[in-house]
């Protein structure tokens, strides 16, 4: 008799983001646990707290150094509750636009900010989700947004829900770069010059993401995605008429060019 235990299947627990984009692609997201994201949030702010001392080192030596006037000790205050509101509230804010989502923490666990889209945040967006850390931190550490990601199905907090945000792991360009960085030199035939700069940002990172994910889908799916893919972006390509590739070799062409060139970063 078989042992019921030998056919079980795995049960990935996981929580994860799926998007079904304009062409059919589905694209996967691991969504970042409760854990993860403590952890970006306590190195955050170990740097906040460096950078503070800094800052209140720097103000109190101001101060000694400037000559007393009346409403001095009044403008000190105001000029340090702005330095505090502005390195506790525009840190995150900040780092999330310039970083495209991420903060030195994030980037530390391997997390990103994105939109429920799958798209990259907005300056507008990082600056709403991160202005609810107000309400998210009562009554005290975090408690309010500890619920909500408790209780969110997709792990948000009460600024994610507001921006239509949420914090997703990112895999690694390392892992992913082997796939393709060296396969375009074995192919004969073709152009110099494909003319990728002429994808937009969010073809690209479809293109991307699919060869990140290629590995792990089956066969036929990997095949479907990559020729839907490929059809997408070819006439924004530079291809003759007699230059035909196979879809999959086409994309990896494609990342690498892109990869390559000086205008992209």
């Amino acid at each position: 008799m078989t042992d019921p235990s030998q056919n079980r299947v795995p049960v990935d627990f996981r929580d994860k983001l799926t998007i079904e984009t304009p062409e059919q692609t589905v694209l996967e997201f691991e969504v970042a646990g409760i854990g993860s994201r403590f952890l970006a949030l306590a190195f955050d702010t170990l740097l906040q707290i460096l950078v503070g001392i800094g800052l209140l080192m720097i103000l109190v030596v101001a101060g000694v150094a400037m000559p007393s006037a009346a409403g001095g000790g009044i403008w000190f205050l105001a000029i340090f509750v702005l330095a505090f509101f502005a390195l506790y509230f525009g840190y995150f804010a900040i780092f999330e636009v310039l970083w495209n989502g991420q903060t030195p923490g994030k980037k530390k666990e391997g997390l990103r900010v994105i939109k429920d889209s799958g798209r990259p945040i907005t300056p507008a967006e990082a600056v709403g989700r991160n202005l609810m850390r107000i309400v998210d931190q009562l009554p005290a550490l975090y408690a309010v947004g500890i619920c909500s990601v408790l209780l969110s199905r997709q792990n948000k907090r009460l600024g994610d829900f507001v921006a239509g945000t949420i914090v997703v792991h990112e895999k690694s360009l390392m892992d992913a770069k082997p796939i393709w960085e060296s396969a375009p030199a074995a192919q004969p035939g073709l152009a110099t010059t494909l003319g990728s700069q002429r994808l937009s940002a969010e073809e690209f990172a479809l293109v991307e993401a699919f060869l990140n994910r290629r590995s792990s889908l089956p066969s036929d799916v990997r095949f479907t995605m990559a020729d839907r893919i490929a059809t997408q972006i070819r006439p924004k390509l530079s291809l003759s008429s007699g230059e035909l590739l196979y879809a999959e070799k086409l994309l990896e062409a494609v990342a690498h060019e892109r990869r390559s060139s000086a205008g992209y970063s």
